[in-house]
């Protein structure tokens, strides 16, 4: 029996810890959360991070790369979206931890160095004991160039920290790829240890049944997912989320009887290229809709889809400010900046280039203009502002043609979705990482019924 036991054990799937084992004290301004986490990630070496925004990611990935060089004298490379880099110096600077935005290599120094992705190219990896990745969801796409040169350039790198707050949970690519990136498994032997192939595209991919609880095990092995303290058994003290306000605006559209289709009334589109027809025909009206319901007082973003949407409402707001796709670095990361500190009130632009990353608590009034079907997209965008530590409502504005379809629908069955599965991977995974992030398991209220239950009356029997 005891040999068997051993044959077992030796058969489970896990990555060992290759981490530290002792190391100085962590900064005091640590929640005990966050400071367990990073214990938890010093132990494991190499590990993912997915909580949610507001729940003090950077300050953990800034702590977790001090206790490193401290320990260990080696450097580490912090990789986070662009602007973002000088956000996370400046939470750096305000609890005293050393760290620095750099552009390149010769810029390093000892300890912590900061630096965003479009600069990868500039840095020799191999010179660098640790890496983060900062909004770690780069790695995303099976092919894509970031997600190839960072697990080929990191195979090396023995810590290994990669945060974000969406791994998306229905996503099993991208959990497999971070499994790759932390050099725990890859995602093709991911897939078929655990998952069975359906259909016929190679997109659609399920959980073995048998597989499921190992599965999780293995995740909670690598990764810590919370979107609250207490998903692990913390408190909650301080961790609500205000009221997050959805306000739609359908904007009709102006439409004459066609004898060639023999509509009366606007058909809504039903492809993609019928969507995207129906949005540039109602930009001017969509953008007319936008500069009325922007407020002249407090700072707003404007988020959008189309280039003449983001060109219409620049001009059609006084003081609104665009970012667009086409400037330099050094200019969408001054004018995020002026965003962040006040210097500018309304800004424009998309959610592919500033929606991730920026902690903009300061704003609580936010909407778009234009929409694509990415929910990633929209949900970030959101958790610019609707994240832990804003004090106000948040009111988002959604205006949508009429002739535009399902995408407002489909977004928001997107984010229930979204919200199911979160809480299911937090359901699973729970237990398992507060055992070994706290060395306990949740506490669980007994069950204590009070009522007595009552048989409906055809149950019951005549005496």
């Amino acid at each position: 029996m005891k040999d068997y036991s051993a044959f077992l054990a030796a058969k489970a799937i896990d990555d060992p810890s290759t981490g530290l084992t002792e190391w100085a004290d962590l900064p005091a301004c640590l929640f005990p959360h966050q400071s367990d986490i990073v214990a938890w990630a010093l132990r494991r070496g190499r590990a993912a991070l997915f909580a949610g925004t507001g729940l003090g990611k950077s300050l953990m990935e800034l702590a977790w790369a001090q206790a490193i060089h401290d320990a260990t004298g080696k450097d580490i490379l912090h990789l986070a979206p662009l602007a973002v880099s000088n956000q996370m110096a400046r939470e750096a600077d305000k609890f005293g931890i050393g760290a620095r935005v750099v552009a390149k290599q010769s810029d390093c120094e000892p300890g912590t160095n900061i630096t965003n992705y479009q600069k990868l190219d500039h840095f020799d990896l191999s010179r660098f004991g640790g890496v983060i990745l900062d909004e770690s969801s780069i790695l995303k796409s099976t092919d894509g160039k970031y997600r190839t040169a960072l697990i080929e350039s990191c195979q090396s790198i023995p810590f290994r920290l990669a945060a974000t707050a969406t791994p998306a949970p229905n996503d099993f690519m991208e959990l497999g790829n971070h499994a790759e990136f932390l050099g725990v498994m890859s995602y093709t032997d991911m897939l078929a240890t655990f998952f069975v192939h359906d259909g016929g595209s190679t997109q659609n991919w399920r959980l073995k049944g048998h597989a499921e609880n190992e599965f999780w095990r293995w995740m909670a092995s690598w990764a810590v997912m919370l979107r609250k303290p207490s998903d692990l058994g913390y408190a909650n003290d301080g961790y609500d989320l205000p009221p997050l306000v959805y306000h739609q605006h359908t904007v009709s559209v102006e439409y004459a009887p066609s004898m060639e289709t023999g509509m009366l009334f606007p058909i809504q589109a039903a492809t993609l290229s019928e969507r995207i027809a129906a949005r540039r025909d109602s930009v001017v009206d969509r953008v007319a809709q936008a500069v009325a319901v922007t407020p002249t007082d407090r700072p707003f973003v404007w988020w959008c889809n189309l280039n003449s949407e983001s060109e219409a409402l620049a001009k059609a707001i006084p003081d609104a400010v665009e970012i667009r796709g086409s400037d330099d670095d050094k200019a969408k990361e001054r004018k995020l900046i002026d965003f962040s500190e006040g210097r500018i009130r309304v800004l424009v632009t998309k959610p592919s280039i500033c929606g991730f990353g920026m902690n903009w608590q300061h704003c609580a009034d936010t909407g778009f203009v234009g929409l694509n079907d990415s929910f990633e997209q929209f949900y970030q965008a959101i958790r610019r502002f609707w994240r832990f530590g804003q004090t106000n409502p948040v009111n988002c504005h959604i205006i949508a043609a009429e002739t535009e379809g399902a995408t407002v629908a489909n977004i928001r069955r997107k984010e229930a979705d979204a919200d199911r599965m979160a809480a299911a991977m937090v359901m699973h995974m729970a237990d398992l990482s507060s055992a070994a992030v706290r060395g306990s398991t949740r506490d669980r209220p007994d069950y204590d019924p009070q009522v007595p239950v009552q048989l409906p009356a055809f149950l019951e029997i005549a005496a």
